[in-house]
């Protein structure tokens, strides 16, 4: 994986209907998803070809800038499509597809109703997304931050929107300027949360738990992980999680796109192993994902 900046890169960006040289790729300083936040996207992973829940990444960018009252003219079939355009021009066969649409620069004020959307895709490989300071068979560690996941009428907190990724990096900042991979949310009522950018799941008698999705995102792999862990016999549930609960726990692991199902090791003076739930769990995601069957762009 290359180490350049992202805006200084070879390859290709699909924008606005046109596929163009990765630097040519730009937009007006005064666009309105820079200033007001006016910005969904999606992060899909790539596996030997195949886009992972295409269909349902898909439908969730559409779905997300509903919500901020956005309307993505471009179709269901016109983002798959354009998906698998950006893949084929960067020959990505393994890494990370990126979607975005944002508000463009006709109107300067809160209200933007006559601002034009636009939506680009881009691409790049990424093989990991933790590398956990203790190593690779430590699992990565987690710090209990003062950033709180929002009450669900303050925020659009069920759309992948890229304000509500604020709070996640003052989040992560606060966790790695204290020597942790990443941080440990709750939200606005002192419930466990989830991660900056992943939901969590615990462990205990064989049992999975992971906290209700009221006020931040369902993520596709969390609601995959639950899935796979029913077709395999495994008793995972949604409930309520206190923060004086989370050292009674054998194992966790945080899941999404980027992260995957990835261990944890340490939540501030817990620790944890890296258990057989957790393994066999990772085992069954990356045969999953492995499978053009799975990757098919089916809902």
């Amino acid at each position: 994986m290359t180490s350049a900046p992202f805006d200084d890169r070879d390859g290709f960006i699909w924008l606005d209907g046109e596929m163009l040289p990765w630097r040519e790729a730009k937009l007006h300083v005064l666009s309105h998803g820079l200033h007001y936040g006016g910005s969904v996207f999606e992060g899909e992973r790539v596996y030997d070809g195949n886009v992972f829940k295409l269909r349902e990444h898909s439908q969730r960018l559409i779905d997300s800038a509903k919500m901020l009252d956005m309307k993505i003219v471009t179709s269901l079939e016109e983002i798959e499509n354009a998906s698998r355009e950006v893949l084929e021009a960067n020959k990505i066969t393994n890494g990370y597809l990126r979607p975005v649409a944002w508000r463009g620069c006709e109107e300067m004020a809160v209200s933007a109703e006559n601002a034009s959307i636009h939506i680009a895709f881009t691409c790049w490989e990424w093989p990991k997304y933790f590398f956990p300071k203790g190593g690779e068979d430590s699992g990565i560690t987690l710090k209990t931050v003062k950033w709180r996941r929002p009450d669900p009428l303050t925020a659009p907190v069920h759309a992948k929107a890229a304000g509500n990724y604020a709070i996640g990096t003052m989040a992560k900042h606060e966790a790695m300027n204290a020597g942790y991979d990443d941080a440990f949310m709750l939200d606005h009522k002192g419930r466990v949360a989830e991660s900056s950018g992943s939901n969590i799941f615990f462990i205990k008698d064989a049992i999975m738990k992971t906290p209700y999705t009221e006020c931040f995102l369902n993520g596709i792999t969390r609601q995959t992980v639950l899935k796979m862990a029913k077709d395999m016999g495994i008793e995972a549930i949604e409930a309520t999680i206190m923060p004086d609960e989370i050292g009674d726990y054998e194992e966790v692991f945080v899941t999404g796109t980027a992260a995957e199902i990835t261990a944890v090791g340490k939540i501030d003076d817990n620790n944890y192993e890296i258990g057989p739930l957790t393994k066999k769990m990772q085992d069954a995601y990356a045969d999953l994902t492995r499978q053009k069957t799975a990757s098919k762009n089916v809902a």
